[in-house]
């Protein structure tokens, strides 16, 4: 019987050990092995060393993780548009939340001068501005679309979970942006836009929220678990 080789999962972002959601990365990967006995390697990207020639094609899934800005936010761009292009199963958190919508609306909506308001906060078409409560250190409850991947990952429609966040989608642009393909399928107990899904994608999710703090206290993340699970039936 032929065994089947160890995932192998790209982490687009900038390593810093002093970053909780980057330690707690490794640990919800290593949980959800154990747990479903999929064998799982990760390599971290970091933004400055991806070029638009970088090849990703040997990564089973890439997953854009928390620490924006990044050192360089094409790079991130790069990565994210690579996983949607090429149907390769994306998880995207806090940071990486906030790049996939940029990437979907520079690349897919054509909106060319959309910007993050962190690094260009004077801009016209500013897609990310500051939330008008910062999430920092904090936990709240999240209403999730009852078709959506991420609903069916938890089991449930409600949950609750932790950030560490200063910067969402601008209101004035979210409707506009939710037209198409991506979908807003959780938002927070005051209705704001809290995570997104690509339809007619194998897996393409985005949270502002951390669902991998789970695993610092030893619980398999249910998104990161349903992240691996594509990443294996998408595997060639």
């Amino acid at each position: 019987m032929e065994t089947q080789r160890p995932l192998h999962i790209a982490l687009i972002g900038d390593h810093d050990p002093q970053i909780t959601a980057h330690r707690a990365i490794p640990i919800a990967l290593d949980l959800v092995s154990r747990q479903s006995g999929q064998g799982v390697s990760f390599q971290w990207l970091a933004t400055d060393l991806i070029a638009d020639d970088t090849s990703l094609n040997d990564f089973d899934g890439i997953w854009c993780v928390p620490g924006s800005p990044y050192r360089d936010e094409n790079g991130a761009l790069h990565a994210i548009r690579f996983a949607r292009e090429q149907r390769r199963p994306f998880l995207g958190t806090c940071g990486g939340f906030q790049h996939a919508v940029l990437e979907y609306a520079r690349h897919v909506m054509g909106w060319t001068d959309a910007a993050h308001g962190e690094t260009s906060p004077g801009a016209e078409r500013a897609l990310l501005t500051p939330l008008s409560c910062a999430l920092v250190e904090t936990i709240d409850s999240l209403q999730l679309d009852a078709q959506s991947l991420i609903a069916e990952a938890y089991g449930r429609r409600t949950v609750f979970e932790g950030y560490r966040c200063r910067f969402g989608v601008n209101p004035a642009f979210e409707r506009d942006l939710l037209s198409g393909r991506l979908h807003a399928v959780a938002r927070d107990s005051a209705g704001e836009l809290r995570a997104v899904e690509l339809r007619d994608h194998p897996f393409f999710v985005a949270t502002l929220f951390q669902p991998e703090r789970a695993a610092l206290e030893d619980r398999v993340p249910p998104l990161v678990k349903a992240f691996v699970q594509a990443c294996a039936r998408e595997m060639p």
